[in-house]
């Protein structure tokens, strides 16, 4: 294996680099609510994944004034 004869600068290293970049994760549409949600993971939601409701979500109530 090949071994470099000097040193690479940090720009150099650096520009090398600058395609290594993190996509977003890709939204799909819940089929209960119809909310975007991330694919394979739980809807923050209703609280449904593949058909079936795995947590339960508590609705937040509205304080009434006196």
């Amino acid at each position: 294996m090949a071994l470099p004869k000097r040193r690479h600068s940090a720009t150099r290293g650096r520009k090398r680099r600058t395609h290594w970049k993190v996509k977003a994760g890709g939204l799909s549409p819940c089929p209960q609510c119809k909310q975007p949600k991330l694919a394979h993971i739980v809807c923050p939601i209703c609280g449904f994944y593949k058909g079936k409701q795995v947590i339960e979500i508590k609705v937040k109530e509205k304080k009434k004034k006196k």
